[in-house]
């Protein structure tokens, strides 16, 4: 399904066995995101750490805020793996088509609710632009009222997807609607 080998479900054991079985039992299923990185079991044993901690655990901000982050911000990228695999859980907490379709395009985000607009606006531009970025933006998002560990989690979510696109991107990791739905939130 990538450029590089994989070890498929079916032929994992020892310490990547044990990450499968976390993944299947946590989320139901494996994404080939995780896939792609079976030859390096430690390493992926982290990154889904530290998926789980910046997407799920306690934040600031939202589950819809940080799946439109992951949007954005794959968008941005152009990696379409990424946009579809956070669009599906973004359309659960999103139910405007409108809304859903602008964040799928990283455009028109002024339209979006005040709060909304500033994170995707500022993940956008610390992932095309993060030189530009400045304390000028850090006190935009303190006016929306964000918090700075909320800003901290922005930052921290945006740089991980930029990470994983790359990893999507660079290694040629491919998705099917099948794979894309039906994850566990």
């Amino acid at each position: 399904m990538a450029w590089i080998n994989e070890i498929e479900e079916q032929d994992a054991d020892g310490e990547l066995r044990a990450v499968y079985d976390e993944l299947l039992k946590s989320r139901g299923k494996l994404a080939n995101i995780l896939k792609v990185q079976s030859l390096n079991p430690d390493a992926l044993k982290i990154h889904v750490d530290l998926y789980m901690q910046l997407m799920f655990a306690k934040s600031g901000l939202s589950r819809k805020e940080r799946e439109a982050i992951a949007v954005v911000v794959s968008a941005s990228n152009e990696c379409d793996y990424c946009v579809n695999h956070h669009y599906e859980p973004l359309a659960r907490y999103e139910k405007d088509e409108q809304v859903l379709s602008n964040i799928r395009s990283a455009d028109e985000l002024d339209t979006l609710d005040d709060r909304l607009a500033g994170i995707l606006r500022h993940a956008g531009k610390l992932t095309t632009d993060p030189h530009r970025v400045s304390a000028d933006d850090v006190r935009k998002l303190r006016d929306l009222g964000l918090s700075d560990r909320d800003i901290l989690d922005i930052t921290l979510v945006t740089a991980y997807f930029n990470f994983v696109n790359r990893i999507a991107l660079g290694l040629g990791v491919a998705y099917s609607e099948e794979e894309i739905q039906g994850y566990e939130s």
